[in-house]
This record gives structure tokens, sequence and C-alpha cells, in this order.
């Protein structure tokens, strides 16, 4: 990562933070950073947390932890450190560094990956009203949120009558009915949050007999609450012009990976090979069609984090879509499995890491959508 890399990352992280209403200040128009001087700390070094704490209304050192929460997962950042009253001092990662640190968190952590406790001072109190794409809505965020450490509840305006063991089907879980108090007695700094979507049109048993729970989660949860949600029988389809298929499929593809690897007796961990990332001939593990889906791997746990703060589950079917695409173009270009009487090298056991923490993300996403992963389609 050169200087001005850098500072872009850190402007993008300005912007993110503005965007997220966690600052409320003008986003300058480009951020400067300069070498550390001896006996500093890091590579480089920035004051942008200084020059932005006055309109923020916010000290400096805040302004440094909120920016330094949205930096630290950076490709290519190796460490984030606050010095003195509030500069933010940079170790950059030796090339390569950044992706390895990747795959080792998605393997380490599984479907755990992305998850985080920068909620965990938070008590969300979700209300909606009786209808199923309200109640999809609220259940898929709830998940969101405990995933970043928020205690949530959950309630509905109306209370239960037939119709809600099509929600259990469904996954959806209330916690209580009627309209409670707009504050809590236990908590008053915890507000009702209304969850409001525009309706599906249907009821939970129609589309579940239509199309099935994954499906209808799918389709409800894949729109933004603003806008409709089809619910056509396209959502059926087994063919990659569905978002949902594509999806599933590529967790299937790179289960099915692992399990090629191990009749050919290899793994991405084997004791017996070098170890994974290190075929440093390999270069397409850290560029060409390889980068893209790194980068998104990097990038998954900054989108589950927005995607709770915003209420928007939208955005983490959008970034296993990406994740999907990405991986096939990868797994087209860079087959992980040898062929023919090609033998197992380094570069296969990398290429087979990557793919398997792809299905890892995908696994672990589609079960924070409440969508099931199977192993075959």
């Amino acid at each position: 990562m050169t200087p001005a890399d850098l500072s872009r990352t850190v402007l993008h992280a300005v912007h993110r933070a503005v965007a997220e209403n966690a600052l409320h200040a003008p986003v300058p128009a480009r951020v400067r950073v300069e070498r550390t001087r001896p006996g500093g700390a890091g590579d480089f070094a920035c004051a942008v947390a200084l020059q932005l704490a006055g309109d923020a209304g916010l000290p400096a050192l805040e302004v440094a932890r909120i920016l330094r929460e949205r930096v630290a997962a950076e490709p290519g950042i190796g460490r984030v450190e606050i010095t003195g009253p509030g500069f933010l001092s940079f170790t950059l990662d030796a090339p390569g560094d950044s992706d390895r640190a990747v795959l080792d968190a998605v393997r380490e952590q599984g479907s755990a990956y992305g998850h985080g406790g920068a909620l965990r001072d938070e008590v969300l109190r979700f209300h909606h009203p009786r209808e199923v794409r309200a109640a999809v809505t609220a259940d898929a965020v709830r998940r969101l949120a405990l995933s970043q450490g928020a205690q949530v509840r959950i309630s509905c305006e109306e209370a239960a009558e037939t119709g809600e063991a099509e929600w259990g089907l469904l996954g959806v879980t209330v916690d209580a009915y009627g309209t409670p108090p707009v504050t809590s007695s236990a908590d008053p700094s915890a507000p009702l949050i209304p969850v409001r979507p525009v309706p599906a049109g249907a009821t939970a048993r129609e589309l579940l007999e239509r199309l099935g729970a994954d499906a209808t989660r799918w389709g409800l949860l894949r729109p933004a609450s603003h806008d409709r949600a089809p619910l056509g029988d396209d959502l059926l389809v087994q063919g990659e012009a569905n978002p949902l298929f594509l999806v599933r499929y590529a967790h299937v593809r790179a289960r099915a990976l692992t399990r090629g690897a191990a009749a050919l007796g290899f793994t991405s961990e084997s004791d017996a090979a070098p170890a994974p990332y290190e075929a440093a001939s390999d270069a397409s593990l850290y560029e060409g069609p390889a980068r893209p889906l790194l980068d998104l791997l990097a990038d998954h746990p900054r989108v589950l984090l927005a995607a709770a703060r915003h209420r928007a589950p939208d955005r983490v079917a959008r970034q296993l879509e990406a994740v999907a695409h990405a991986f096939f173009d990868f797994h087209d270009s860079c087959p992980p499995l040898p062929s023919g009487d090609e033998k197992p090298s380094a570069a296969h056991r990398s290429r087979l890491a990557l793919a398997e923490a792809a299905g890892t993300v995908l696994a672990g996403g589609l079960s924070l959508l409440g969508i099931s992963a199977p192993a075959h389609l």
C-alpha cells in the first residue's frame, strides 16, 4: 500500500463514518498522511481526527476511535494505533500478509467470521405490524444485530392469531404482542424502532406453499425495505440467473472442492506439503481473478456491521451475490484441484484455502438471513 492508497483508504473511512451517522462533520477533499517521525509508532501517521473534531463536536480521541474501527480491517493495514491527542498511526502489512490474515480469520472463526462486538452496548427494541415481510425483516435484523453483540427484543403490533404457525416455519420468533411503551422502564434509552417494509402482498402460508421457506425469505429480504419484493416463481429456478441459486450453488461447489481434494489425498492444511498461502510462484492467489474475491472476503465484517446498523439485510444478500460471482470467476480461471496427471501443489492448496473461505462466508451470510446452505443441491 502506497501513501496515496493509505490516504484514499482513510478518506473512504471518513465517508463511511459520515454515511453511517457515526460522525457529523464535512468530509475533507483529501486526507494527508506522513511518514512517522523517528521514535513514533507505525509506518505512517495522520491528523484527520484532530481536523474533524471541532465540526463533529467530539473529542479528537473519540473521532480517532470511530475512524480506527473503519480502517483497521482494510486490506494492507496491519495495525492502527491512536497516539497523542488523537493521531492515527498505521503499520502496513507486508505484501500478502493481509490476504493470509483474512483467510486465517475465516478458517479460525468459521461461519462466525464478521461477527463482532461493535453494538455490545446497545439494547434494540424492534416493533413490526402483523405482516409476513415485516416479521421476516425484523427477524433478519435481529440476527444481524445479535451478530454484532447487541441485545434485541422484538414485538408485534397485534395479538397472535391463526397464521403465526407459518411464521415459525419461516424461522420467525416474536418476544411480545401488542404495543409496548415507547421507551423501556428498564432502559429508557432504548426506544421502539419500527420495522415497516413495503408489504409482501401475500400471506406467509401462500408464500410457503408456493416457494418454500428459503426462497420466501430470500425474496422478502433481497430487495431494500422501501422497494416492492418480487415473489415470482423465478425464485425457484435452478439456474445462475436466480441469485439465490447462484449463492447456494457457489457454496455447494466450494464444499465439493474440499471433498474432491480429500479424495485426491490433500487438503488446504496438509502437514505433508507446503502450508497454505506460501506458494510464491502462484501470483494468481493475490492478483488477477483471486483479487476481487479476496477483497470481498476482507470486506465482509464491515458489510455485516453496516447491515446491522442500518437494519438492512439486503446489504448482506448483495454481498453474498458478489462473493458468488467472484468465486466462480476465480474457480474457472484458477482451478483449486489438479487435473489429469497433475500433482497437487502448493498453488492448489492456496487456491483451495481461498475457495473454502468463500464457502464459509457464503454459509455464514445465508445463516444470518435465516436461509439454509445445503452441501448438495
